[in-house]
């Protein structure tokens, strides 16, 4: 296939995979405001989207990280990132149909690595920066996250406890507004600026742009912009576990998520660390569900989302090499993975019309909400 062919191609597959991470990581920002009617569904995702694409403009750094840090960029092709984002649109694709809250990063990363593997060896990996960048911030980021969730979720029904309920849950649900402003803002310097590297490494790799190039201009705003269009659709199957899968949430414990959550989020931002949104988020709710009272939590829930933390980049690598081991013969090659990624894609949406989730669903499912307690 020509090769400017084939950055283009890569290029709109890139913005797909942007697309789906938007929609796939709207309850990351949204979901526990939505859930305790601090913000009604379409005016959360509203909000939300115009905020991903502000903060896809405030920092370069993750996306630094992703074109010159996680894989050879002299090594590779265009071809074996097509491949890498094939595996990670199948993944998110798979686990918003089923509403695990799973991670976009580390299904980005997967696939690249396992694409990179295949095509050019273990030697064009860096490992090294991976542990560094991906996997010490995997582990490390939910615990800190909900740790401080947990602690101020605590310490705020302690204040708390004495005063009117109605004015504490008034108050808190205004501040999650804020707090659901700033995760938002986070999700933008942070996982918008993936696609960015992805894109910028694709036109390394074709000879555009030099090595250790940062994102150009075009880049920056074409993939805010695909990001804040998948936010504004709503992944609502995601949204109903976060918001009301995982554990009972009311305005104090949502504030106190989502407050933690941005201020991780940001500082890894700042720091060039590619962390999982999810990962964060998930972790400061979990953190405000034990801050409360350890029994709202629903751990077969949790249990499964670990599961699938811990499956997302082996996963998507694996997906990830099939589809380099086939694009890398040539334009055929190419040709076949689209068409196979497209069909696998149909066929997904189309399981998931068959029990629909919708903002009226994820506002009006019936969970009931105990009184406020604190945790022994």
């Amino acid at each position: 296939m020509d090769v400017p062919l084939l950055v283009a191609v890569v290029v709109l597959t890139a913005l797909a995979f942007d697309f789906t991470n938007g929609f796939h990581d709207t309850a990351n920002a949204m979901a526990t405001s939505i859930a305790t009617g601090a913000l009604r569904p379409r005016v959360a995702v509203a909000m939300s989207a115009v905020l991903n694409l502000v903060g896809a403009f405030l920092s370069v750094e993750v996306a630094k990280t992703i074109s010159g840090g996680i894989v050879d960029d002299l090594k590779i092709t265009p071809a074996v990132v097509f491949a890498g984002l094939v595996g990670a649109i199948v993944w998110n694709l798979l686990t918003w149909l089923v509403g695990l809250p799973s991670s976009s990063s580390h299904a980005l990363f997967g696939g690249l690595i396992g694409a990179t593997w295949v095509a050019s060896g273990t030697g064009a990996v860096h490992f090294d920066k991976v542990v560094e960048k991906v996997l010490i911030p995997a582990v490390a980021s939910p615990l800190i996250a909900g740790l401080i969730a947990m602690a101020a979720t605590y310490l705020t029904y302690r204040m708390t406890r004495t005063a009117d309920r109605k004015v504490v849950s008034s108050g808190f649900r205004i501040g999650q507004i804020v707090s659901a402003g700033l995760v938002s803002l986070a999700h933008g310097t942070n996982d918008a600026q993936k696609t960015m590297g992805v894109i910028t490494l694709t036109l390394i790799t074709a000879g555009a742009l030099p090595s250790n190039a940062g994102p150009p201009i075009w880049v920056i705003i074409s993939a805010g912009t695909a990001i804040a269009l998948g936010t504004y659709f709503g992944g609502w199957r995601i949204t109903q576990t976060l918001g009301k899968g995982l554990t009972t949430i009311d305005g104090p414990q949502g504030f106190a998520a989502q407050t933690s959550a941005a201020a991780v989020i940001l500082t890894s931002s700042h720091l060039g660390f590619a962390l999982s949104t999810t990962h964060v988020v998930s972790g400061g709710i979990l953190g405000g569900g034990l801050g409360r009272k350890a029994s709202d939590v629903q751990w077969s829930t949790a249990g499964r989302m670990v599961i699938a933390w811990v499956l997302t980049l082996p996963a998507a690598a694996v997906v990830g090499a099939v589809a380099s081991s086939v694009a890398s013969t040539g334009t055929a090659g190419v040709v076949i993975v689209a068409a196979v990624g497209i069909a696998v894609a149909v066929g997904i949406y189309i399981a998931s019309r068959r029990k629909p989730v919708t903002p009226d669903s994820v506002v009006n499912d019936d969970v009931s909400i105990e009184p406020l307690k604190v945790a022994a």
